[in-house]
């Protein structure tokens, strides 16, 4: 591994460590930086094998958030796992020829099929009381974390030219990144699987332009991952925008504001008519006076 490729590394680490939004981490971590410098470096080609490797990628994350958060495992011992799983696949990988086409068709199915099973299990998370998110910063001081992210990288870059050709698609920011992202690995890894269908875009294109000029490979396989990217977050974006009028309202945008109503005037009090309850009398009018008698007659 050269000196570039953990500087990249570093990076990416240090990117995802200063992001606060899972989502947003994951899209950054999704990126293919590490696969474009493997395969400018090192010259693999791209077959099923490395198709597969996406696979390996979510396999790897799906293992440490299993035993670190179900298993309560630490989160390095969970990493090593993480690690143990994906040089398993690897190595099964690389003991047997596998064709380009059905590895990208069951690599879409499986794809499919976890989008379903995510999309029930969002639901159902949904539905449940809401848990308090534990929103803690790492103690280390920043120069602490970049000296562990730097050396982190230089270790797991060691690991990675044991796989050959699997080199493409070793986690190698993945070990220290889930170790940054621990307390939201299960949101992460489920982000995660959402974008690496970008991943197999770029693996593919990259694949059917590699005979040619290596630039034109690269730039066709970020062309691919930029519009798989940009239609996966698309109906996300059109889901959060308001209904428009008459139309019905959005379920995910929450109970619409009620505005503030003004009380009623009071209705203007009539004046009751005489002889009835509540209605004025009219006062009598005085006896005439002695003198008045007199003056009259």
């Amino acid at each position: 591994m050269t000196w570039s490729a953990v500087l990249l590394v570093t990076a990416v680490v240090w990117a995802v460590s200063v992001i606060r939004s899972v989502r947003l981490r994951a899209f950054v971590y999704s990126l293919p930086l590490p696969m474009t410098l493997a395969l400018v470096t090192t010259g693999h080609r791209v077959d099923g094998a490395q198709l597969l490797g996406v696979l390996g990628l979510n396999l790897f994350f799906v293992t440490v958030a299993l035993t670190h958060h179900r298993l309560r495992w630490p989160i390095l011992v969970a990493d090593l796992a993480g690690i143990a799983a994906y040089v398993a696949l690897s190595a099964g990988l690389l003991a047997v020829p596998v064709p380009f086409g059905p590895a990208l068709a069951g690599t879409v199915a499986l794809w499919l099929l976890a989008m379903v099973v995510l999309r029930r299990r969002a639901r159902a998370v949904a539905a449940a009381p809401e848990r308090p998110v534990d929103a803690r910063r790492d103690s280390l001081p920043a120069p602490a974390k970049l000296a562990v992210i730097f050396a982190g990288a230089v270790l797991t870059g060691l690991l990675g030219q044991l796989l050959r050709g699997m080199v493409v698609t070793f986690p190698y920011s993945g070990v220290l990144v889930a170790v940054e992202a621990r307390r939201q690995l299960v949101d992460f890894s489920r982000h995660f699987a959402r974008n690496s269908l970008a991943l197999v875009g770029f693996l593919t294109a990259y694949h059917y332009l590699q005979d040619g000029s290596p630039v034109v490979a690269l730039a066709g396989g970020w062309a691919a991952f930029a519009l798989l990217a940009t239609a996966l977050h698309l109906p996300r974006r059109r889901r959060a925008e308001p209904a428009p009028a008459g139309g019905l309202p959005d379920p995910s945008a929450g109970p619409a504001p009620v505005p503030p109503t003004r009380p009623a005037p009071d209705p203007p009090a009539r004046p009751a008519p005489e002889g009835t309850a509540g209605a004025p009398r009219a006062r009598p009018r005085p006896r005439p006076t002695a003198a008045e008698r007199r003056a009259t007659t």
